[in-house]
């Protein structure tokens, strides 16, 4: 899953901007480079960002889905918690909702997906971000976050969103420290045994790059993503997709396949 976003204030590459035409491109360079997923997100959710307004949010991704979506084959996510949103960007092509909150914030995300069909996203976090750090406290973070996302996933199935719909992402970076990341990336398996394919969204996490440092980052985020698949991950949500691809294709290479 390649990430475009369009933000100006996302903590990978913050302060970059796009426009919409530039966007669509971006999007068709990934399809051609390989990936299987375009992910568009038009607000941070880091730890500490400011919330933005629906309005704005729409503003900064409707123009770019417009222009991308009748140009790429792979399918189009859309990175929200906002049910209108959501549903604003199905009704332009994207067949996918990423929701950091696992719906926890909006239950009209949830009615969007069941109204479109869409394949569903769902990720564990705990508060909002501009104070989520607060939230980091577990006793035991692998059996708490493998609970807690147990029953998002049960609800979000008894809301009418079909259970082969859902991938499961345990939220790397959200109400999460840095062992705490580093503990859930080692106990992957554990939450394999939901039963959902796992997306991880390690890429350029801090927890990364308080290990190697801004430079390393995209090589620190590749390892981390092959670690993560020899435990049990389907789906990397990247920055790096150039990287990304070419570890996918050593790795599948191992396997025994040539992809």
């Amino acid at each position: 899953m390649g990430i475009l976003n369009l933000t100006p204030d996302s903590f990978s590459d913050r302060g970059r901007r796009r426009s919409a035409e530039e966007a669509a491109e971006e999007a068709q360079r990934m399809e051609e480079i390989g990936v299987d997923l375009v992910d568009f997100g038009a607000e941070s959710t880091r730890p500490g960002a400011d919330p933005v307004s629906e309005e704005e949010e729409l503003r900064r991704l409707l123009p770019a889905l417009e222009r991308a979506a009748g140009r790429l084959t792979v399918p189009i996510s859309v990175d929200t918690y906002k049910g209108s949103v959501a549903r604003a960007a199905l009704r332009e092509g994207a067949e996918i909702v990423n929701d950091v909150s696992g719906g926890k914030w909006d239950t009209g995300v949830w009615e969007a997906v069941r109204e479109f069909g869409a394949g569903y996203v769902l990720v564990h976090s705990r508060g909002r971000p501009k104070t989520m750090h607060a939230d980091a406290v577990y006793r035991d973070v692998v059996r708490e976050v493998k609970e807690e996302m147990r029953a998002r996933l049960a609800h979000c199935v008894e809301s009418g969103i079909p259970l082969e719909g859902i991938l499961c992402d345990v939220g790397f970076g959200f109400a999460k420290t840095v062992e705490q990341n580093w503990t859930l990336l080692r106990n992957l398996p554990v939450f394999a045994e939901m039963g959902r394919p796992l997306l991880v969204g390690v890429s350029r996490k801090s927890f990364l790059r308080e290990l190697v440092g801004e430079r390393d980052q995209d090589t620190a985020s590749v390892v981390a993503e092959i670690l993560a698949s020899t435990k049990g991950a389907a789906v990397w949500r990247v920055h790096d997709v150039d990287g990304a691809i070419a570890a996918r294709k050593v790795f599948s290479a191992l396997q025994g396949g040539f992809r």
